[in-house]
């Protein structure tokens, strides 16, 4: 059951999909990398140009979450090593690459890791909203060119926004461990 809808789902954004936004989504899939690697390495460059030590922080944050995402992320997809859905449904069109096993969605997970850490550096509207709707549109890109099952996208989005989680609790430790063992000298 649950995997019929998984494929219904998908053959409505794949098959029944605007043909005319095939490059934009093309174009939003391939700018999950860049904007994933590249915005930590902004944030810490411009930390340490800018001498601010709270930008380094976050950079180093992201880095982390795009770590431990990235981490997860492989991990499930060797481990579980499900099938891309044009492989197993002929009938999907695969408009892009796609190399590792299908679940969870890595583009989706990184794009929600990324998403996710620039909400919890900065909770302001301006910052969650497009960022979480630039996920969405990587996450649904997946589906529209035919190389992640829903349920893929839907997972990758959850590992995403956990492994942001867990970097900042992790950071925030690290940070009062360095307060505790500053006070105490």
């Amino acid at each position: 059951m649950a995997q019929q809808f998984d494929i219904d789902v998908l053959r409505k954004a794949n098959l029944e999909r605007n043909t005319r936004l095939d490059r934009p989504f093309l174009f939003i899939t391939h700018s999950a990398s860049v904007i994933e690697f590249g915005a930590p390495v902004i944030l810490i460059s411009a930390g340490f140009i800018q001498k601010d030590s709270i930008l380094k922080q976050q950079g180093c944050m992201l880095f982390g979450a795009l770590a431990v995402t990235g981490g997860i992320t492989l991990g499930m997809k060797y481990a579980i090593n499900r099938p891309r859905p044009f492989v197993t449904y002929p009938d999907i069109l695969q408009l892009t690459d796609a190399g590792s096993p299908a679940f969870p969605s890595g583009h989706t997970s990184m794009a929600f890791s990324a998403a996710t850490s620039w909400s919890l550096a900065c909770p302001k509207w301006y910052v969650i909203a497009p960022s979480l709707l630039w996920a969405s549109a990587v996450g649904y890109s997946r589906m529209h060119l035919g190389v992640h099952y829903p349920s893929d996208v839907f997972v990758g989005a959850l590992v995403g926004a956990g492994g942001a989680w867990l970097s900042k609790v992790f950071t925030e430790k690290i940070q009062y461990r360095r307060k505790v063992g500053k006070a105490k000298v």
